[in-house]
């Protein structure tokens, strides 16, 4: 039995202690938001908080994980107004979409250890693939959220 909390919710799973996090989340707590990109956490669409770090649920087995705190982009914000949530919407940030809950994860861990990033910084600290192309907008979301954070 491997025992985490999701979102605030306590789940008790019978499951193999060697099956990525990501898996758990998705398929056996039904929370889809978290993609699979590419199964080797180089891509990081998978990205999740683990007590408050950013990781990438598809190579982290969940009995590293047992008894832990864990954050899906479900349970960001109970109503989608985290800071870096209205600076993706603000800025029309994402193109297909498919990698931004794993882009906001990373920027929102990434901000609470840098407040007032670089771009510099975003570029080294933001290692998050998108295949769009989109990283001028998402460097310029973190910005604003990052001032709307310090308001």
């Amino acid at each position: 039995m491997v025992t985490l909390i999701v979102n605030g919710e306590r789940h008790r799973l019978d499951i193999e202690p060697e099956t990525p996090l990501l898996w758990v989340v998705r398929d056996e707590l039904g929370l889809t938001g978290t993609k699979f990109g590419c199964g080797i956490a180089q891509c990081g669409c998978c990205t999740v908080h683990v007590d408050g770090e950013a990781v990438r649920s598809c190579s982290l087995a969940v009995g590293d994980v047992d008894g832990k705190t864990i954050t899906t982009i479900e349970g960001l914000s109970a109503d989608s107004q985290h800071p870096v949530q209205l600076a993706w919407r603000a800025l029309d940030v994402p193109q297909c979409g498919y990698c931004q809950s794993g882009q906001i994860m990373a920027a929102v861990a990434f901000l609470k250890q840098n407040p007032q990033p670089t771009d510099a910084d975003i570029d080294a600290g933001i290692t998050n693939i998108c295949r769009c192309g989109t990283y001028p907008r998402i460097r310029a979301a973190i910005h604003r959220a990052a001032a709307a954070m310090k308001s």
